[in-house]
């Protein structure tokens, strides 16, 4: 029994406290430098497929599923403990303060750090009552005696720093709460085409534990018009200035639609949900025909930027050919004129747009039951049947009589990051509380002061007044000063 009383001790303790916290922040590095399967799963399986080696090893310590895993969750919830057992009890110890009065003078004022002292003919009673009520002026708790006065002050710092440790666990509950209830999803749309709020529609699903794809509101959007600016000339050449993307929404299947614009910091707000504009690109038109002339494949493909300048590489899976047929290449929005290095582009608006092709004939991989990027060619089974430069409205005749690919164009493509955080309110109050809380706990100063009369034979009264700091904060002999010159006026100092 005593060790766990030992042991609750030290969990409660604020070092402990302060390790866990530093233990959550470490234990989060690896979410960040590894894919995680709950937004980038065919990024874990690339990654697995890389290294057969250590893959596995980092599988087996939930390297991919960081925020899912045992020993995340369990400094979680004991650093929720730990800060549980510590500010609970403070609180109510402060609580209790509260109520109190200030304590007692003490007998001998001269030991404390700021002490002043002088003589005074006036009634003692009367020094007190008159400086009790001069002192509770200034924002003292005082407390009266006989001969005596005490005052108390500075009780904000601690009400700060018990604000600042409540808020962070409300804070921990509402990132809990929000995990657990909500769900984050990213969708790539492109110009003239839609979204509507299916888990299949999405790029990459992320739902809380206990969220059910049964509950994601029935709305949806079409993305009429993306636009993008950037800057020409000067040192910033090239550098995003705005960005802009025209919605047409239906917040159910019921509602008529109506139009949204979502902008960087501007996001759609419906059904209790946010949508946020995070990204965008290009995505180039192909019309696909075979041998016979029959079209086989007509679309846009997304092309994922690689640079600033946004030059971007995509393909296109083309399996009702036989042999079956890929594309694999990039777009540039404006071609440079140097291939020294590459295709590349030397400006990321769509002022010269072309694309650099690759073909392949063969076997895409499809039939193999694994899972496929769609922004990855798998050659292993296909060979390499020719390489083109093509501008919007050109036409290229594959060799082997393989069919033609027509450049017919291109449209913009925008990211949409959706999420469901019913705890995001709760976890912003807290951060304000927190800072608040802060503070108060680094900038109020906690004093006591106290005034003591005692009388004499021949000399009238003696008063002493003298002060504490209960902190490292500096001016307690300035304040002290103050409040003497609140006692009734000396005769003789």
């Amino acid at each position: 029994m005593a060790t766990m009383r030992w042991l609750w001790r030290q969990l409660t303790s604020m070092r402990v406290a302060l390790i866990l916290l530093f233990l959550l922040a470490l234990a989060s590095i690896p979410g960040s430098i590894f894919p995680q399967r709950g937004t980038s799963p065919l990024r874990v399986n690339e990654f697995l497929k890389d290294n057969p080696t250590t893959g596995p090893i980092l599988d087996r310590l939930y390297m991919f599923d960081v925020f899912a895993s045992p020993w995340f969750a369990s400094i979680y919830l004991l650093l929720f403990i730990s800060l549980t057992g510590c500010v609970l009890p403070r609180a109510l110890d402060h609580y209790k303060e509260l109520r109190s009065e200030p304590p007692v003078a003490p007998r001998n004022l001269r030991r404390l750090p700021v002490h002043q002292q002088w003589q005074s003919n006036s009634d003692s009673s009367q020094i007190i009552s008159e400086t009790a009520v001069a002192w509770k002026k200034r924002g003292w708790r005082v407390r009266q005696g006989d001969g005596w006065l005490s005052a108390e002050k500075g009780y904000a710092r601690e009400t700060g720093n018990l604000l600042f440790h409540l808020s962070l666990l409300v804070l921990l509950l509402a990132v809990g709460y929000g995990g657990a209830v909500g769900y984050r999803g990213t969708v790539i749309v492109r110009e003239d085409a839609g979204f509507a709020n299916n888990v299949t529609q999405y790029d990459t699903f992320a739902p809380g534990r206990i969220f059910g794809a049964d509950q994601l509101p029935p709305f949806s959007f079409e993305l009429q018009e993306f636009e993008a600016t950037f800057q020409r000339g000067g040192q910033q050449n090239g550098a995003p200035r705005g960005f802009r993307a025209d919605l047409l929404v239906k917040d159910d299947p019921q509602s008529e639609p109506r139009p949204v614009t979502v902008e960087v910091n501007y996001p759609l707000r419906t059904s209790g949900i946010t949508v946020y504009l995070v990204g965008h690109g290009y995505a180039p038109e192909f019309t696909v025909r075979d041998a016979s002339g029959k079209v086989v494949w007509e679309d846009a493909s997304v092309f994922l930027p690689q640079d600033t300048a946004f030059t971007s590489s995509g393909v296109v899976k083309i399996p009702d050919t036989v042999p079956q047929l890929g594309l694999q290449g990039f777009f540039l929005p404006t071609v440079s004129e140097d291939f020294s290095n590459g295709p590349v582009s030397k400006f990321p608006a769509p002022d010269d747009p072309e694309v650099y092709l690759s073909a392949w004939q063969g076997d895409l991989g499809l039939d193999s039951g694994m899972p496929q990027s769609v922004y990855r060619l798998e050659t292993e089974n296909m060979k390499r049947i020719g390489i083109e430069e093509l501008a919007p409205g050109e036409t290229w005749t594959l060799p082997n009589s393989a069919g033609t690919v027509e450049f017919t164009g291109y449209r913009q493509w925008a990211t949409f990051v959706i999420t469901k955080d019913p705890g995001k309110g709760w976890a912003l109050g807290a951060a304000i509380a927190s800072i608040i809380g802060l503070s108060l706990s680094l900038l109020i100063p906690r004093r006591r002061a106290w005034l003591r009369v005692t009388a004499t034979d021949d000399r009238g009264n003696v008063i002493e007044v003298a002060g504490l700091s209960k902190t490292e904060a500096p001016g307690l002999a300035d304040e002290i000063s103050q409040l003497a010159k609140l006692v009734n006026a000396p005769e003789e100092k």
